[in-house]
């Protein structure tokens, strides 16, 4: 990213929504727009209540750590971290030591780039906790939503070892992924279930590292692609100037209006955060026989459809690299597949065609009409030769748009493809009749004329003959 060594390192965290209910509490986990409906006296620190540890989000915990390599303790257990936020109505949070045991300690992930060459991304903890409440802040007041207070957080930190925006947002990208293969969350950033926090210094050389500079609670990940690019430049332009002494170790945020990021405060070697054992939650034991269940409940994650996909189907390493994105892309394509679409049909339709109807309209694959058995209607349409492939992508449309049955669109819109050799051969007849100078050209050697006389039989049946026969008997006749 220039002349200096770029080091980063990330924090990403990721809200488990879908689990029923809090990591401590038994109030509902689930996005609500109604503020402050999910809430639980345990979650708002009333005197008297007690916590209670979720099984579903321990065991979520020990699978991630697995996916990681990490090191599982033999004991689970949290602490307190006391510091005073409003969005914490105990004044405390209930999380982990990353310095002693976390659920996940140390750790690895190969990540692959869109070109196909790998890196390793170094894991230094993985530990659950609890959210905080929301905090809105308006022009002369601020409101608090407690639905998310309570809700499970897994924290995952890496290494200092990225050094590329680039490489980052892939990494970031791909634990998503992996995160909402296992069940874990949604991982929608329009839910506020995804933030980072990132680290970024610059060096002379692969050696040693620069001045720690962290930018809190990026949003997204172009947000934190477009962060470490500018940080890198700031810190650079610096360093040129002869003024790196400004450089300190500092917090700062990313302003996506100015597209600048901006001092909050500096920092201290050390944030004292005063951590001490939380007492009403007893450590308990991770048994093997707890670990190796939940081991091999660990599902088909995302590299692992991208192998099959390229190897058992067929499909170049682009296409697999986009369906796997998302999990709920995959899923529709594996249905379409069940459905037996042919696996480059499917993945062409998905790729081409759905995917940039749901960008444009910011809708999910699963909230569209268009579900992968209507989809099969039309593939299998196109297949018996019922109708063309232009004919396929109008009808495409015209099932997101009226949202009705292919079937019944084919039949309203007369779309059935001409298949008749008479009747197509009639029309092209019709059709040279009108033009004997052009056939005169065409037999002279301009043999782009042919196409001339394809296009005016589509016109004359609306694009509903054959294209196919068209060409086959048009031949014939042009001898």
């Amino acid at each position: 990213m220039g002349k200096y060594y770029v080091t980063i390192g990330l924090e990403m965290h990721c809200e488990g929504s879908l689990t029923n209910s809090k990591v401590f509490s038994s109030a509902k986990n689930e996005y609500n727009k109604l503020p402050n409906c999910n809430v639980s006296p345990v979650d708002m620190g009333f005197p008297g209540v007690l916590p209670v540890a979720n099984k579903k989000c321990v065991q979520y915990a020990v699978m991630m750590a697995s996916i990681l390599h990490a090191r599982i303790p033999e004991y689970m257990y949290w602490e307190r971290k006391n510091y005073y936020y409003p969005d914490l109505p105990k004044g405390y949070q209930i999380t982990q030591n990353p310095p002693e045991e976390c659920v996940g300690n140390g750790g690895y992930i190969d990540i692959q780039r869109e070109d196909g060459s790998v890196f390793r991304v170094d894991i230094d903890n993985l530990h659950l906790e609890e959210d905080a409440a929301q905090l809105t802040h308006l022009y002369d007041t601020s409101t608090i939503n407690y639905n998310r207070a309570g809700n499970p957080l897994f924290e995952l930190v890496t290494g200092p070892c990225l050094h590329s925006a680039d490489d980052a947002v892939s990494f970031l990208e791909y634990m998503r992924a992996v995160y909402q293969y296992c069940g874990i969350s949604e991982a929608d950033s329009k839910k506020g279930h995804l933030r980072c926090d990132v680290n970024v210094s610059i060096s002379e050389d692969e050696n040693s590292l620069g001045t720690k500079v962290e930018i809190k609670n990026v949003n997204s990940f172009s947000s934190v692609h477009d962060a470490i690019v500018y940080e890198v430049k700031r810190q650079t332009a610096l360093k040129d100037a002869g003024r790196y002494d400004e450089v300190v170790q500092q917090t700062r945020r990313w302003d996506d209006e100015t597209g600048t990021t901006i001092a909050m405060r500096d920092k201290v070697d050390a944030e004292d955060y005063k951590y001490f054992v939380e007492p009403n939650l007893p450590k308990f034991r991770l048994t093997e026989e707890f670990i190796k269940e939940v081991q091999e409940n660990i599902p088909e994650l995302p590299y692992e459809r991208k192998e099959k996909y390229i190897e058992k189907l067929g499909l170049s390493n682009y296409d697999a690299t986009i369906l796997i994105k998302e999990k709920s892309t995959s899923d529709y394509f594996e249905e379409c597949l069940k459905l037996g679409v042919e696996a480059k049909t499917a993945a062409n339709w998905i790729i081409s065609q759905i995917l940039g109807y749901i960008y444009k309209y910011d809708k999910n694959i699963n909230e569209i009409y268009l579900t992968p058995e209507r989809l099969s209607k039309i593939t299998e349409n196109v297949k018996s030769g019922k109708i063309s492939s232009k004919q396929a992508k109008d009808l495409f449309f015209l099932v997101l748009e009226r949202e009705e049955e292919p079937e019944k669109i084919m039949k309203d819109e007369g779309m059935e493809q001409i298949s008749d050799d008479g009747a197509i051969k009639s029309i092209i007849e019709e059709v040279l009749n009108e033009n004997p100078s052009q056939i005169e050209q065409y037999r002279a050697g301009k043999t782009n004329m042919f196409d001339y006389f394809v296009g005016q039989v589509m016109k004359k049946t609306r694009g509903q003959a054959n294209p196919s026969l068209v060409r086959d008997i048009l031949s014939e006749l042009l001898k």
